[in-house]
């Protein structure tokens, strides 16, 4: 028996609609996280003395910010334009993967 003979016909279907909403929105809160993350390496940054390493540190974690925020911006407007958005592909999902990851190893070496 399939799983759609399983399925309850009472059941409300899923609407495949609201997931790129919902999509879009984990973009943006993610990049407001980021665009958090930024600001308060920044801060850290030129708080008590700025250092060489400090000031690089910040402003790696600027440029990181920048990148993931391209990256989102273009995967937002994406979603927005149909309601059957392709799949976001390899590249960009390692790009905006590794912005996170060194945001997050920056962020931690300017707290550190």
């Amino acid at each position: 028996m399939s799983a759609d003979a399983d399925a309850d016909p009472a059941a409300p279907g899923r609407d495949p609609g609201l997931q790129p909403e919902r999509t879009r929105l984990a973009w943006r809160r993610t990049t407001l996280s980021g665009t958090v993350v930024a600001v308060l390496a920044a801060r850290t940054a030129l708080h008590g003395g700025a250092t060489p390493a400090t000031v690089i540190a910040a402003a790696l974690c600027c440029a990181l910010w920048l990148a993931f925020l391209r990256i989102a911006h273009g995967r937002i407007r994406t979603l927005a334009a149909t309601n059957r958005p392709r799949a976001l592909t390899p590249p960009y999902a390692a790009a905006a993967a590794l912005c996170t990851m060194a945001l997050a190893v920056c962020g931690a070496f300017l707290v550190v």
